[in-house]
């Protein structure tokens, strides 16, 4: 079979803009339309925004589950990390780790290459401790937990309302929030994954 490299290419460029647009479109959704990013930006100069593929049931199909949180998680790969500035459009990343089989395809000179995923691989490979050092600016452990047990009440105050006056649409969007599982888990390490449960 032939394949045509400038109908390769084109492709390529096709899908990578697809794939951008998604990204940046669950980036843009965790900040203006998730509950707990509403709420985090709220009390934060800053939020992480985490990515991470899973796999549907059906064993074929992948979607990106992207959670707000304030501290930096571990690195791990088939993950992606930006650092947002609360209330704004301003995204850092901060890493974007392919699943590890697919590491020799972003290489300089594939066609598929991305000088991003390279430097992330790198520093996943030779300096993963800088990669999941936190910011200068982050707050301390002792601020996120407040900031953590504080949303949890005003959530479960506003579950309470809710139950108590049905009618009030306004709410709504917070019926299906639970952040028991967040605030069961152990805020001494900085680092800790909420998700990794």
């Amino acid at each position: 079979m032939r394949i045509n490299r400038l109908d390769a290419h084109d492709r390529y460029l096709f899908l990578k803009k697809n794939q951008s647009m998604v990204i940046s479109q669950g980036c843009e959704d965790c900040l203006k339309r998730n509950p707990l990013s509403l709420a985090l930006q709220a009390r934060s100069p800053y939020i992480y925004i985490f990515a991470h593929p899973r796999t549907h049931d059906d064993g074929l199909n992948k979607r990106l589950l992207w959670q707000p949180r304030l501290t930096k998680p571990k690195a791990q790969t088939n993950s992606y990390l930006f650092r947002a500035k609360s209330n704004t459009d301003l995204i850092e990343l901060c890493w974007f780790l392919p699943p590890r089989e697919m590491w020799g395809q972003f290489k300089k000179g594939n066609v598929v290459e991305s000088e991003d995923v390279v430097w992330s691989i790198h520093q996943f490979e030779n300096n993963r401790e800088k990669l999941e050092k936190p910011f200068e600016d982050d707050l301390p452990e002792v601020t996120v937990k407040a900031i953590l047990l504080d949303i949890a009440r005003e959530m479960d105050e506003i579950r309470r309302m809710k139950k108590l006056y049905p009618k009030q649409d306004s709410l709504e969007e917070y019926q299906s929030f639970d952040l028991s599982a967040v605030l069961q888990k152990d805020y001494t390490d900085p680092l800790h994954d909420p998700s990794s449960a």
